[in-house]
Order: structure tokens, then sequence, then C-alpha cells
């Protein structure tokens, strides 16, 4: 996972974030150490996590759970969903997106790229909309993106 995941990093923000970030020799090993909590530590409990695979080999992962900061607009927050640049097109990473969201009431926030044509209009196609919420990780512009949902609309 982690592996599938710092190179997903590096295929989609080669130029947007810092090389010296990138090419980090323990980037792999961080990354592991972050998994291996989200799987087994309580705090992460309430979390769901997929893998996408194809022929034994990781090629996409995705987690969602509650909030850290819990807003009444939505109950589910969008942590990670990555699949390998080969693999974009291919439905795996909507097949993620279904199997880390509950189901479609589900109110959802996330954090994406920006610029990331790509990832938005997939997200766009997924009933997600930029609120016009902007911050900045580790130099990275990302806009927050939501799905709300109420029981009417259903």
């Amino acid at each position: 996972m982690a592996r599938m995941l710092v190179a997903s990093w590096r295929e989609t923000y080669r130029g947007a974030m810092p090389d010296r970030v990138l090419d980090d020799p323990g980037l792999v090993e961080a990354r592991e150490r972050f998994w291996t909590a989200a799987l087994v530590d309580e705090r992460y409990r309430a979390n769901r996590v997929a893998l996408a695979e194809r022929e034994g080999i990781v090629i996409g992962v995705a987690m969602a759970g509650p909030p850290e900061d819990p807003a009444p607009e939505w109950s589910t927050h969008l942590y990670v969903l990555y699949v390998l640049a080969s693999e974009h097109g291919t439905g795996a990473g909507a097949a993620l997106l279904d199997a880390v969201i509950e189901n479609d009431d589900e109110s959802v926030a996330l954090w994406v790229s920006d610029p990331n044509p790509r990832a938005q209009a997939f997200y766009r196609k997924h009933g997600f909309r930029a609120d016009g919420t902007v911050q900045s990780v580790q130099g990275v512009r990302t806009i927050r993106m939501v799905r709300i949902r109420s029981r009417e609309s259903g």
C-alpha cells in the first residue's frame, strides 16, 4: 500500500510538490508507519479502507471516515483515493470510492490538489463540487470538494 501510494504521489505531484519530499528515501517507510496505524490503531477504527489489486499487485487505495473536525454539512471525509496512472480509466477509482463511502446518501468532503483537472473531473462525475475553500499542504494548493446529500434528495 505504501509503495503504491508513494508511486502515485510521484506520478501526480511531480512538479507541484518539492522533489525533496517526493524523493525522500524515508517516504515509503513513513507511509508504511501511517498505514500500519490506520489499520490497527483504535483512533482509526471507524475508518473504511479499500484496496484495488490487479494480478496480486496493489494498484489503488482509498480511506474514508469521520471528519477530524466534525462539520454539520458532511458525515464522512474521503482522506485517501489514489490509483496508479496506468490504471486511470479502468473503473478502479470508482470501485474504491464506492467501497469506502457506505451509501449514496452520505454527505462527503475531500481535499484535491489544484490544478489536478483529471481528479477534479472524476470527483465532479461522482457528485462532488468545489465549495470555495482552499488550503496549501506541503506547498501544494488544494481545494475542498463536497457532496452534500439529504434524505429528501436521496
